[in-house]
């Protein structure tokens, strides 16, 4: 075993996970996503925000992340286009009417009914991924400061889609939990208010990146 890489492997792989604990746009999106729409659909959710990591580290890998970010027009324009998207999110919760969480503790079948798809989950969350700066350059600096060039092209690879594996596991760990009839009981009799706590979250931080990209 090349003991340089395994202690590379366990540095980057801890990191990582540190970074999933840390609450952000993405994982508000997939609780709020597990609790008023269910198993199947909030899965797309989860798919669609590991896509979009997975993106973010193959531009990492091929070397176009650096490129990106060094670009100060691409970097505003992503950050700007980032928090009017959390702005829009935002604006749809803070917009929606109690009586739309009165069916939310009955069973899945009901809950599968509601207007949204697995492709609408999975859009949402590939957006969130995508246009969150923050992705872009954690795995950058990942690539950059821990992987270098004498690490081989094929152990980069496996990194990236452990890392993009993992992101998928962990959203689908929490919607597995917050799907199950016990704890959406519990959650269904708060969901109206989370939905707008979660809203004014998003809408905070969607506001924060609209102010840091455009004043200097």
């Amino acid at each position: 075993m090349d003991w340089a890489l395994f202690s590379i492997f366990v540095t980057v792989a801890i990191a990582h996970f540190l970074a999933l604990l840390s609450p952000g746009p993405d994982f508000v999106l997939v609780v709020k996503s597990a609790i008023k729409n269910g198993t199947k659909k909030s899965m797309g959710v989860a798919a669609g925000i590991a896509t979009a990591n997975a993106v973010y580290i193959a531009l990492c890998l091929i070397g176009v992340g650096s490129l990106l970010a060094s670009s100060v027009i691409i970097m505003v324009a992503l950050k700007v286009a980032g928090g009017v998207f959390l702005i829009y999110l935002a604006i749809m919760a803070l917009s929606a009417k109690k009586k739309d969480y009165k069916d939310l503790a009955f069973s899945a079948i009901q809950i599968n009914q509601s207007e949204t798809t697995f492709v609408k989950e999975f859009i949402t969350g590939f957006m969130s991924g995508i246009l969150n700066p923050k992705n872009l350059l954690f795995y950058l600096s990942l690539f950059t400061v821990v992987l270098t060039k004498d690490v081989n092209f094929a152990f980069k690879v496996g990194l990236g889609i452990w890392m993009t594996l993992v992101v998928l596991l962990w959203d689908l760990s929490v919607i597995y939990l917050l799907s199950t009839d016990k704890v959406r009981r519990k959650f269904s009799r708060l969901a109206y208010y989370f939905d707008k706590c979660t809203g004014v979250i998003l809408g905070l931080i969607g506001f924060t990146i609209v102010k840091s990209a455009l004043i200097k």
